[in-house]
């Protein structure tokens, strides 16, 4: 073919991909090995010729395009982290301290009716596992429950437990909260129970020690994951200037994001629980500094960071 006819035949076509903006990326993609098609030719036949030259910079133009959008797909989990979440989570702020309150006044209720009542925390947590405590404190070692099992085991059956729950509070948000109130006022319950029985016999410190090396993510994950089951309920019942349809989902799309990015704590939770929270003898300094660490981490991520990045994206 002659090289007039050649550009004859597709000049019009190469025009439409240099002037083309906004183009998906299975188009670019297909544009794209048109090109290379068409500059194999061009090479093979003219070699030395201007149009050569015209295709391989056009070509590389739409490849440097489709490398863009690639890395931008691959630093997609790293803008969640690093932005969206956290300006999600500022923005439900205060879903997530009712959450908070709210546990806290239900664990608060739960410690205090224990100390009033002796059978409540087997009405709570079960006879099967306080008498299995029992036990376990009479041979000198109260947190055996944590030693049973393999560790690989309890990681993945407690992680997938977490998630679970986490989920079920998120999805209890669809009716009006009420669902995800009961989920926290059940786990509120079960953490005051649990938590008073063992300083109503003198193990108090060395629970929290032993306990809290995983609690202290776990507790605090299941926590925001009731803020993402208010944030459900609130943009059911009080949508404001929306469209309740509307509100409804940009609620659960805000929540989703919430319980997503809760999966790494849950995980994290899991495997110190797993691995970790077993060596009930370990000293005193590791332990603190594994439960300060877990608290800091908390407190920097879901609560100082957030404002953090407001803050800046604010002032652009």
């Amino acid at each position: 073919m002659r090289e007039g006819k050649f550009l004859q035949k597709n000049m019009e076509k190469w025009k439409q991909v240099e002037n083309a903006s906004g183009v998906e990326p299975d188009e670019m993609a297909r544009q794209f090995t048109e090109l290379v098609n068409d500059l194999g030719y061009a090479k093979t036949f003219y070699p030395q010729s201007r149009v050569t030259d015209y295709l391989n910079h056009l070509a590389a133009r739409i490849y440097l395009n489709i490398y863009r959008n690639k890395k931008e797909e691959r630093s997609r989990v790293g803008q969640f982290v690093k932005t969206e979440l956290p300006l999600v989570l500022y923005k439900h702020r205060r879903a997530l301290l009712y959450s908070f309150l709210l546990f806290l006044c239900f664990s608060l209720i739960a410690a205090f009716s224990a100390a009033h009542d002796e059978q409540f925390v087997r009405g709570v947590l079960g006879d099967g596992y306080v008498d299995m405590t029992e036990q376990n404190i009479a041979n000198g070692d109260p947190f055996g429950v944590y030693k049973d099992g393999d560790a690989m085991g309890m990681f993945s059956a407690i992680a997938y437990n977490n998630i679970r729950v986490a989920f079920l509070m998120f999805i209890s948000g669809f009716f009006a909260g009420i669902g995800t109130l009961y989920m926290l006022f059940k786990n509120g319950f079960m953490l005051g129970a649990f938590q008073y029985y063992f300083f109503a016999r003198g193990l108090g410190w060395p629970s929290v020690l032993v306990i809290w090396i995983h609690g202290t993510l776990e507790i605090s994950a299941i926590v925001i994951a009731g803020g993402a089951g208010f944030v459900i309920g609130r943009s059911i019942l009080f949508p404001g200037t929306f469209s309740r349809m509307k509100a409804l989902k940009e609620g659960a799309r805000d929540g989703v994001k919430i319980v997503f990015g809760l999966v790494p704590v849950f995980l994290a939770a899991a495997l110190l629980e797993g691995f970790i929270t077993r060596y009930t003898d370990m000293p005193v300094w590791l332990s603190i500094f594994i439960l300060g660490a877990s608290l800091l981490f908390i407190g920097w991520y879901f609560l100082w960071y957030p404002a953090r990045v407001y803050a800046k994206q604010s002032s652009r």
